[in-house]
């Protein structure tokens, strides 16, 4: 049956664009419906890109050949490295983004790429026939056919705001919330919940005494977030931000208007974020802190907008201002707009396959914050994997799994998609079990390959990853043939390195602590030193081999466990040896392998052994190394 397009994309925040670019680049006919192109990929938050576990995450998209590296690049406005106080497994970059040229480039980039159709309308339905997407209906009441669709609405699904005791229908600040396509989800069967999350005021700069804040200024020398760039381009100076701190005085003014926080007043049903709480949640959670950091951001280039991170909340107006004026620095604080809170529909992720498809309505995909995620980041990430394996499902190709051992983006949908959600899901660095291994550095090594062989990865991008690699192996190489001996003993120890007793590579001697590169070079005599990215690499690899060797290891021995696939049809009410709970909590997930029946919370490890003692006798040939 002929189809309008291949692929239907609905929303375009961070993960309808990649899930449209995606789609579009694989050389599927694609419609992105929007309901305002001038909202595509608007930042109705924050305006970071990055930081722990989420810099990853926006790394590991760049390096599948999607947007949001790139855009964060030429729409900077701060940047700089985070974790470095810890190890290589958790350092990454946090940027700031201009709000007003990241929606605006990511709007050029949709508009002129092929294949790729933006549609200014409102789906309010979804087409199915057996089991199967067929299309959407629009608010006009047309109908738009396609051979697979994906849902990326973020928070308009019902959406409503709260501010102190006011509500407002809409799915954030400016726009109007959708009603009709949750009817049509729960029409479809599908289990729904509602989540919540919100945002901080917005302060006028020039109203606040920024000297008596702590000055954060950016690294103008930091790495660029994607690996299409050699490195950051600025057409401006960045800016810097501030760190202040909240006060008893201000907790006091929290405490007595406990009551009118919208959260703790009854009116939001929506299950809010674990990890990055409202202002008046801390305090209620946490009332023997006497002081929460709070960070001022600049928005934009040419606007006084700043970002007060730190104090999302739903009190009333008067009653932010109050906290606000009880900080050092702004007693004579103007507020742009006040804070709110906005709770929305969401579908429980666990009625997903780990291809984002749904299990029961075949070729129809859900990605971003109507999965429970919270995040720009894990919204990119969910849209770009649900946008290949749209385009693969239309084209009758193999489906992509990101296993938990390659990548950030495998683990955060297998948690997903195994072990559920309670409250909005946040990525953290600790939810990975082979982190050393899944670092921001080698993001391309780990996931470029995969890229290119979807198609997705261009030429350009390609030969980059290539010369790099080829930079790594080359300069590995010439580091284990040169050696360092006695006779450079008297300039180690004239420049404070380690002097040696025996004659050693110089790729051993990088093992040795305080060790760099650029020392050997120097030592050396080298004339062509490697580039920075390539350099990175080398030493991580150097210095953490014995780390990396064992954790290797590790995902290997893993891995016959993701790999031992279990039958579509297994019935586990049958196998009487594992124990009920366990039945029943593996027939409602559906795991696809063993590792992943493995994980689903509530399942035994006794359990476990039995179902692969039951599929080493009944279903070996399900097992592929």
């Amino acid at each position: 049956m002929n189809r309008d397009y291949d692929v239907i994309v609905v929303g375009t925040g961070h993960a309808g664009v990649e899930a449209a670019l995606a789609a579009a680049r694989m050389g599927c006919q694609t419609a992105s419906f929007t309901l305002n192109r001038e909202r595509i990929a608007y930042m109705p938050c924050n305006c970071s890109i990055g930081g722990p576990a989420k810099g990853h995450l926006a790394r590991e998209v760049d390096a599948l050949g999607g947007q949001m590296g790139i855009n964060t690049d030429l729409s900077l406005t701060h940047i700089r490295r985070v974790g470095t106080g810890k190890g290589p497994a958790v350092q990454t970059l946090r940027a700031h983004a201009d709000k007003s040229i990241y929606p605006q480039t990511m709007r050029r980039v949709m508009e002129s790429q092929p294949h790729l159709a933006l549609v200014e309308n409102a789906v309010e339905g979804l087409l199915t026939h057996q089991n199967r997407i067929v299309g959407v209906k629009l608010a006009d009441g047309s109908e738009v056919t396609a051979h697979a669709v994906i849902i990326t609405t973020g928070t308009f699904l019902n959406g409503l705001c709260h501010l102190g005791e006011q509500k407002i229908e809409a799915a954030r600040h400016g726009d109007p919330p959708v009603g009709g396509l949750s009817q049509s989800l729960r029409a479809l069967g599908f289990r729904m919940g509602r989540f919540k999350t919100g945002t901080t005021p917005r302060l006028r700069k020039s109203s606040i005494d920024l000297t008596q804040m702590i000055l954060i200024e950016p690294e103008e020398d930091s790495p660029p977030f994607s690996f299409k760039h050699a490195r950051l381009e600025f057409a401006r100076l960045l800016l810097p931000c501030w760190q202040t701190y909240t006060n008893e005085r201000a907790h006091a003014v929290i405490q007595a208007n406990l009551h009118r926080s919208a959260m703790y007043s009854g009116q939001i049903q929506g299950t809010g974020p674990r990890y990055c709480p409202s202002i008046e949640d801390k305090i209620h959670r946490f009332p023997e802190k006497r002081a929460h950091p709070i960070f001022l951001e600049q928005e934009y280039w040419d606007q006084e907008d700043l970002y007060v991170q730190g104090m999302s909340t739903s009190l009333p107006e008067e009653t932010q201002m109050e906290i606000l004026q009880a900080m050092p620095g702004m007693e004579q604080v103007e507020m742009i707009r006040a804070g709110y809170a906005v709770e929305y529909d969401m579908v429980y992720p666990d009625q997903l396959h780990l291809t984002l498809m749904a299990r029961e309505v075949e070729g129809l995909f859900l990605a971003g914050q109507i999965n429970g995620t919270s995040g720009y980041e894990e919204a990119a990430a969910q849209g770009l994997v649900a946008g290949i394996n749209a385009a693969l499902y239309a084209q009758n190709r193999e489906p992509l799994v990101l296993e938990r051992a390659r990548s950030y983006i495998g683990v955060l949908i297998d948690d997903l998609v195994t072990k559920g959600v309670e409250d909005p899901y946040r990525m953290l660095t600790g939810r990975a079990e082979y982190r050393l291994t899944l670092r921001h550095d080698n993001a391309d090594e780990r996931l470029t390959p995969v890229g290119r062989a979807v198609g997705l990865v261009d030429d350009e991008r390609w030969q980059r990853f290539t010369q790099k690699r080829h930079g790594i192996e080359t300069e590995t190489e010439r580091l284990q043939s040169e050696f360092v001996s006695g006779k450079h003993n008297p300039w180690l120890q004239a420049n404070g390195q380690s002097m040696v007793s025996d004659r050693v590579s110089a790729y051993d001697y990088l093992r040795r602590p305080g060790a760099r590169y650029e020392t050997l070079s120097a030592l050396l005599g080298w004339e062509n030193p490697a580039p920075s990215d390539v350099v990175e690499q080398i030493e991580i690899n150097a210095k953490y081999e014995a780390y990396l060797k064992k954790q290797s290891q590790q995902v290997q021995q893993q891995q016959k466990l993701e790999h031992w696939r279990i039958p579509d049809d297994l019935d586990y009410h049958l196998l009487r040896a594992i124990s009920k709970e366990s039945r029943e909590k593996l027939a409602k997930a559906r795991p696809r392998t063993v590792g992943q029946a493995a994980r689903v919370p509530g399942v035994r490890p006794a359990d476990i052994h039995c179902l692969l003692v039951y599929l080493k006798k009944e279903n070996g040939a399900f097992y592929s190394a």
